[in-house]
Order: structure tokens, then C-alpha cells, then sequence
């Protein structure tokens, strides 16, 4: 595959000014979320920033498309969580960059088109119930610790973290009615910051949770075992997590091509991805995705080039260099007020106004993998049970479409004209259709209208051929494919085929 930076596209006129201011408010919305994230899962707060750093310049550079912007995404974070609680952060820097690795590999195999198999009721119930861990995660901001004990805060720090948490609510809904030229949750954060600082409220601050500063990401190899022990801890975190950037990042890149009326490269978006999160899992990054909020920002502030992206991580660096006393001193309550903002705005309330128009079964699905997300903050088993459960149902619901239509002409001859696909799931249903002992002593099964998918299918036909054998009648297979007639292995010589009239399709072998 080849790359190329085009930082700089000649042939466009480029607004500069636009670029590099783009870049700016970039940088300042998502140094908040970065934070935010971070907490969220029991990282330290510079995980957060070093992410954004590292995936928003290196996917900058070499995504799959100008716009686009990358940092530390809820969607990729929350799935660490319980590797972060189960077995520490060093799993955690592992998971990511062999995430990495898996993104890679779509990209080179040009795998991404796959991603879109997680059915939309498994994206619900995944995205929902993101919502609503992220949403329950900021009632721990309303904790605190009493002689070595968590307790809930109560009388005037209860009011000042309330007041200050539904000011910035405020303010990011009400800002955009009267203006879009900058960000609501950055405008949100500024006033509450200046009002802390301003009246000397005392409340709790970023540095109550951990420091900020430092200084480049420092290269770390994480501290595991390297056996296939480990692989078997992180895998299932690593590819789920590799799923969701992916589909996260293809959306975002999608609605980006719609937007600006341009395409972008989804093989190399993936490997943009891949390249970035194996950085962050050795510079100490918590891994990342595309972020739609921050790519809208960007677009709405006139970006169109790579630069502006490069602009926003060099900046998120520069306030990890020298930024970090100011950071430090950033009212919590702000950073919850964001967060639950993000938590609404997560949430797929659409879901609610469908209900009533979508399958019983896909229902059932996206509420339960939001439960499974909800109750056990393992979003990598929530999806898994999710697509699982999803391919089983349409596997129920294909097998349930065989039918046969039997008649008998006027040579005796009976024909069984086959209807619907033969699987593995409807080979049971398709033996009930025949009554050998009964049939005349020449059968005729027409596939004309019939798929055959899966060697299972060809082992029925094979089992039937012996069948119809043992009982002295013969039997014939029209309208087979020759892949079918293949690898059927007691067909030969009874095979009645019409070349011009036979499907053309290929078995799915096994």
C-alpha cells in the first residue's frame, strides 16, 4: 500500500488561518474528554493526553482521510476497564498495542468492509449502555474519603459539586442556541474554572485525583509475561477493542466523505489506527479511535487539510510539557458536567422510537447486551454474546424458509422442488421433506430455487443419496452446482443437470 503524507494538498486553495485555529479548538475540546476518559477507567489523567496526542498526530498524518480526528474515545476506553480492575494497567498497554497489531492486519487484508457484520442491534446495546457506564461513572465524583473510608459528600461540598456540575450542564445546552463559533464545553469549563479561582471555592480539583505534569511519552515495554497465558487475558480485549475503533473510526470517516463531498481510504484508515495504538501501547497512551464530536468541531471551524489535526496534538503535547499547573487546577465538577453531557449526547435515544418497529429478537439483543455492558463493564462479552446470539437467530430464521414442492408427473416420476437455503441449520428440516419408504422408484430433487451454503448441506444430500440407494430407488439432483457435484461423493452418473439453466454460486466450505 502506498502512503504519502499530503500534509498539503496543491491542488486545493487551503485556508491556513482556518487550519490552524481549527487545530486549536480541537485541542482544547478534547484535552477535557481525554481527561475525563481517563478517570473514567482508573488510568492516570496523562494517559488521556497522551493518547491524544499520539493518535491525533499519527493518524493526522497518515489517515485515511483529511478532517479526521483521532484521540482517546470512551468507546475504546470503557472496553479496559475491567482488564484495568481484573489485572492492572501493564495488560492494559498490551491490549492496545496488540489492537494495534489486529487493525493493522484488516488494513493490509483489506478486511474493513467486514466490521459492518456487528448487526445493529449489538451497536444499540453496545453504544447504550457505553452511555450509561459513563453516566454512573460520575457519581464517584460525588465521593469522597473519610478516614481512609469512601462516603458520599453531603451538605455545602455536596452543593458546591451540585451547583458547579449543573452550571456546566447549562451552559453547554444554552451557549449553542446563541452561538457556534466555540466549542460549549470549552466555553463550560473556562467559567467554571475562572469562577473557582475567581471566589476561592473550595472544591475538588484534577490534582485531588492524580498529576498531570510529565514530560514526552516515555517509551515502556509493558512489564508481562510473555506467554500464551497473557494472549489469552488480552486477546478478547484487544480484538473488541480493534472492532470498535474500526467501526467507530469507518462511521466517522464516512460521514466526513458525505460532509465534504470527497472519499477517503478505509484500508488506510485501519492502518492509521493499528500504527497508532501499538504507540500508545508502548509510549504509555490508553489507545484510541476517531471522535465524531471532535471531527464536527473541526469541519464546523472551516478545517479541510491534514493540518489542522497536527496543529491540535502538537498543542495537547505543548500542555503536557508546560500546561500541566493550570490543568492541575480544573474543578472536577466541570470535567463531570462534560462527561454527562457526552453520556446524553452517547446515548441512541432513537432506539426508544423504534422499538415498536423492530423484531421481537433484535430487541431482545440490544437490551440484553446493554444489560451485559451495564452490570459487568465487559463490553468485549456484551458484543461477543451479542453477535453470537444474533448469528443463531438468523441461522433460526433462514432454516425456518426451507419448503419443498412435491408432485408426482405423468412418467410416475417424482420431483421435490426445493425452496430456501440448505445449511447447517435447516438440514434437519430438509430430511423431514422426504418419505423414501413411500416415494415411487424414481425421485427427482430440484435446487433451481436453492442454495446450498455449507458442507453440512452437501453431507445431507450425500446421506439422502445413500438412503434413496439402500432402497433400491434411484435418485436425482437437478439444477446442482458443480462445486456441489464435486464433493458430493456418491453422485456420480445420477446427476441430472441442466448447464444453462444452473445458478451460479460457489459452496462456503467449512
Amino acid at each position: 500500500m502506498k502512503f504519502s503524507l499530503h500534509l498539503f494538498d496543491f491542488s486545493q486553495k487551503i485556508n491556513y488561518k482556518n487550519e490552524i485555529l481549527a487545530g486549536l479548538t480541537v485541542a482544547m475540546t478534547m484535552m477535557p474528554e481525554s481527561l475525563s476518559f481517563a478517570i473514567l477507567a482508573g488510568f492516570p489523567p496523562l494517559m488521556g493526553l497522551y493518547a491524544a496526542f499520539i493518535m491525533g498526530l499519527v493518524t493526522s498524518i497518515f489517515g485515511g482521510r483529511p478532517g479526521l480526528v483521532s484521540g482517546g474515545a470512551g468507546a475504546t476506553v470503557v472496553v479496559l476497564i475491567a482488564l484495568m480492575k481484573s489485572h492492572g494497567l501493564e495488560y492494559v498497554f498490551a491490549a492496545v498495542a496488540l489492537a494495534g497489531v489486529i487493525q493493522i492486519l484488516v488494513g493490509l487484508f483489506k478486511l474493513g468492509k467486514f466490521i459492518r457484520l456487528v448487526p445493529q442491534p449489538v451497536m444499540y446495546g453496545f453504544v447504550n449502555g457505553l452511555a450509561v457506564i459513563i453516566f454512573m461513572a460520575q457519581l464517584e465524583q460525588f465521593k469522597t474519603v473519610v478516614n481512609g473510608q469512601e462516603a458520599w459528600l453531603s451538605g455545602t461540598p455536596l452543593l458546591i459539586m451540585a451547583g458547579l456540575v449543573a452550571l456546566t450542564i447549562a451552559i453547554v445546552i444554552i451557549l449553542p442556541k446563541f452561538t457556534k463559533a466555540v466549542p460549549p464545553s470549552l466555553v463550560a469549563i473556562i467559567v467554571v474554572f475562572v469562577l473557582v479561582l475567581g471566589f476561592g471555592i473550595h472544591t475538588k480539583t484534577v490534582r485531588d485525583i492524580a498529576a498531570v505534569s510529565g514530560g514526552f511519552p516515555p517509551f515502556h515495554i509493558p512489564a508481562i509475561p510473555f506467554n500464551i497465558d497473557t494472549l489469552k487475558i488480552i486477546f478478547p480485549y484487544a480484538l473488541i477493542m480493534a472492532g470498535v475503533g474500526l467501526t467507530e473510526g469507518l462511521l466517522t470517516l464516512n460521514l466526513v466523505d458525505e460532509m465534504t463531498a470527497t472519499r477517503g481510504n478505509s484500508n488506510r484508515e485501519c492502518i492509521a489506527q493499528g500504527s497508532a495504538n501499538i504507540l500508545n501501547g508502548f509510549f504509555s497512551g490508553m489507545g484510541g479511535c476517531p471522535m465524531i464530536a471532535q471531527t464536527l468541531v473541526n469541519l464546523s471551524a472551516g478545517a479541510r487539510a491534514r493540518l489542522s489535526g497536527i496543529i491540535a496534538s502538537l498543542t495537547i503535547l505543548l500542555i503536557i510539557l508546560f500546561g500541566a499547573p493550570v490543568i492541575e487546577k480544573l474543578p472536577m465538577a466541570a470535567l463531570t458536567g462534560v462527561m454527562i453531557m457526552v453520556a446524553i449526547s452517547t446515548f441512541e435515544w432513537i432506539s426508544f422510537r423504534i422499538i415498536n418497529k423492530m423484531p421481537k429478537q433484535d430487541v431482545f439483543v440490544g437490551v440484553l447486551v446493554a444489560l451485559i455492558t451495564i452490570w459487568l463493564h465487559n463490553l468485549a462479552l456484551a458484543v461477543l454474546i451479542g453477535v453470537i446470539i444474533s448469528a443463531l437467530v438468523f441461522a433460526w430464521e433462514s432454516a425456518k424458509r426451507i419448503r419443498a414442492r412435491k408432485y408426482v408427473d405423468e412418467a410416475g416420476v417424482k420431483h421435490y422442488e426445493i425452496y430456501g437455503p440448505l445449511f447447517f441449520g435447516s438440514v434437519m428440516a430438509f430430511n423431514e421433506k422426504f418419505d423414501i419408504a413411500n416415494d415411487p422408484q424414481e425421485v427427482i430433487i430440484d435446487f433451481k430455487d436453492s442454495r446450498i451454503a455449507d458442507m453440512s448441506g452437501i453431507e445431507a444430500l450425500n446421506k439422502l443419496t445413500e438412503k434413496y440407494h439402500g432402497a433400491g430407488k434411484k435418485l436425482h439432483l437437478k439444477h446442482v452446482s458443480d462445486d456441489c457435484r464435486t464433493l458430493l461423493k456418491n453422485a456420480e452418473g445420477i446427476i441430472q443437470v441442466n448447464i444453462l439453466e444452473d445458478p451460479s454460486y460457489r459452496v462456503v466450505e467449512k
